[in-house]
């Protein structure tokens, strides 16, 4: 069992976040303007130059925690292995030339089929079930989607190895620690500005690390 990537949504339908742990084959970087930036340094045409210069990832404009614990970021440390794409994106023929640790798929153009998918199985869900069922997962053989929607519209999901439980408790940790945290709680994210992401190098440690600690994660 294992998890491999996470993405969360905004009432926009705008991808905001993307964090990835055990794919096999990233997604290419976004085409400049197809996405919003500060969604992930991964993902993105052109990172940003430091962690120090941006207003969203500065300790001084971020929040401070009341736990008293210390999310402590260790850049030295070379990132995990990336998770297998969705197989509904099917795989394609690597070309002559192509890289061989890429999709060959766009990012903007994988987080609109992983929102379609939800969107019109939530749609579907409602439609045989009533308004009372809710879509909270689905999965195939090859992954599980997990999904989790808040009250203001923001939609987390993960996909994870078929044979892993239900994650919706993960991705409701999430929002009620890190996210309100370090997101929601810090003045200088604008939350329903339609310009940015919320890669807050806070929010990520501390997702990073919640999930690394699950007995699901290898």
């Amino acid at each position: 069992m294992t998890i491999y990537s996470m993405y969360i949504y905004d009432r926009h339908c705008a991808c905001v976040y993307y964090h990835d742990w055990h794919r096999t084959k990233r997604p290419k970087p976004a085409a400049e303007g197809n996405i919003l930036p500060a969604v992930s340094h991964a993902i993105t045409t052109n990172p940003p130059s430091s962690v120090a210069s941006s207003a969203y990832n500065s300790p001084r404009n971020t929040l401070s925690s009341q736990t008293g614990i210390v999310v402590a970021l260790n850049s030295d440390v070379p990132p995990s292995p990336p998770p297998p794409l969705l197989q509904t994106v099917a795989p394609q023929q690597p070309q002559a030339g192509a890289s061989q640790g890429s999709t060959g798929l766009p990012f903007d153009e994988e987080a609109k089929l992983v929102y379609g998918v939800m969107v019109s199985l939530r749609a579907m869900v409602k439609k045989l079930s009533g308004r009372d069922e809710q879509f909270t997962s689905y999965k195939t053989s090859a992954y599980k989607l997990h999904l989790f929607e808040t009250l203001s519209g923001y939609k987390f999901i993960m996909l994870s190895d078929p044979s892993t439980d239900s994650l919706r408790f993960i991705l409701r940790q999430i929002y009620t620690g890190p996210f309100l945290e370090y997101v929601v709680r810090n003045p200088l994210v604008q939350m329903d500005s339609k310009e940015r992401g919320i890669d807050n190098e806070y929010f990520r440690a501390s997702t990073d690390r919640l999930v690394r600690g699950l007995s699901v994660f290898p």
